[in-house]
């Protein structure tokens, strides 16, 4: 029987998915839902939009500060020289990309790039950002060799002198990429490089937390991403987008969609209220890939996603006055992704490109104020049950 005290004791109040609990403070990222702000390192993303290189939102997110031409340069030469994979990663990339998707085998492949690195268990703060860098400059070669692998293609190197997004293209394709495909895919890695504490980030600050290393964190933040829920969506969206065809054939499209009950790919954000600020910085990109690469279909497409935006917002203020949904990341994503000559298979992985650095900067800052991450659970089974025999089940 519950004595008096357990009959009186208030259930606690379970916060489901952990919405509106503050789990961690950090100075990484401030993400103003109502507002449609994103800020990393007290920088607002516009602010960077256009202006930056990827490697240098990296040493932000990572160091607190924008580098100076030196500490670039260090970067650059330190992430360009880790980019060759280790014997046994490559090993594991050729036996399993025939048969496997990319994300199974991104996750598996970051698993084993604890293989002869000298920092694996380092849980200083110098030895970590070696360590992030490395893994940044790594997890694209395992994105691109999976895929040459899976095409039956031969392996392909970068250029000594590329940078991330002209390497990582270098290596998918085997041949040298425009200045505008460039910078298209290195202001989609700036968009989507942080987030604040979203699943992902989440658990790999939990693994970090348990003071495991930044590897098995990474591996970890991998496998949350894999959730549709959290990542994977670009993909459909293209498909809509396809679908669809033409702006003119937008309005009966998203008409019969929310009639039907059936979401509109690339709308609505857990956290933004109203249009996500990375959308902006990607439309923008878009705009600037159609014009410098002189490419009608890339301008058709950027026609048409502007008009399912505007067409999107419009029926819904009509159809379902009061659900607000307005553009997210994923809708100019998918654009610009496509633009660039992504094939759509890879949109998750090359999101978890971009989002490495986001990932290990949080790693990093979880060690920095190191507590174990334990919530607490309530308990809603039965009790004082009698076991009973097997013979009498």
């Amino acid at each position: 029987m519950a004595s008096a005290t357990d009959e009186t004791k208030p259930t606690p109040t379970v916060a489901k998915g952990l919405e509106g609990i503050v789990a961690a403070a950090t100075n990484i990222a401030e993400v103003d839902g109502e507002k449609g702000k994103l800020t990393l390192r007290g920088y607002d993303i516009s602010e960077l939009s256009g202006n930056i290189q990827f490697e240098e939102v990296c040493y932000l997110l990572w160091n607190g500060k924008l580098p100076n031409q030196s500490e670039f340069d260090d970067l650059k030469a330190e992430m360009q020289s880790a980019r060759e994979l280790p014997a046994p990663v490559m090993d594991a990339i050729k036996a399993f990309a025939p048969y496997a998707d990319g994300m199974h085998v991104l996750r598996m492949g970051a698993s084993l790039l604890s293989i002869g690195d000298p920092d694996v268990d380092s849980l200083d703060i110098a030895g970590s950002r070696r360590r992030a860098a490395r893994l940044q400059a790594q997890i694209p070669a395992i994105v691109a060799h999976t895929y040459r692998v899976k095409q039956g293609l031969p392996i392909a190197k970068p250029l000594p002198e590329q940078g991330l997004a002209a390497g990582f293209l270098q290596m998918l394709e085997g041949e040298t990429p425009s200045e505008a495909r460039v910078a298209g895919l290195n202001a989609y890695l700036v968009a989507v490089a942080e987030h604040g504490l979203n699943a992902s980030t989440f658990t790999g600050r939990v693994v970090t937390s348990t003071d495991s290393d930044m590897v098995s964190a990474l591996t970890a933040a991998i496998g949350a991403l894999k959730g549709p829920k959290h990542g994977g969506v670009p993909g459909p969206v293209l498909k809509m987008l396809q679908t669809i065809g033409t702006p003119d054939k937008a309005d009966a499209f998203i008409r019969t969609e929310i009639t039907e009950g059936r979401r509109i790919m690339g709308f609505g954000h857990r956290v933004y209220k109203v249009r996500d600020p990375r959308a902006e910085l990607l439309s923008d990109a878009a705009d600037a890939l159609a014009t410098n690469a002189n490419d009608q279909n890339v301008s058709n497409l950027l026609t048409l996603t502007k008009a399912v935006e505007g067409t999107t917002v419009k029926v819904l203020a009509e159809l379902k006055p009061g659900r607000d949904l307005y553009a997210n990341v994923e809708l100019y994503a998918a654009l610009i992704l496509h633009a660039v000559g992504v094939p759509s298979e890879l949109f998750t992985p090359i999101f978890a490109i971009g989002r490495t650095s986001g990932w290990t900067a949080h790693m990093i800052d979880q060690l920095e104020d190191q507590r174990l991450i334990r919530p607490a659970s309530v308990y809603i089974g039965a009790r004082d049950l009698k076991f009973v025999p097997m013979s009498d089940r």
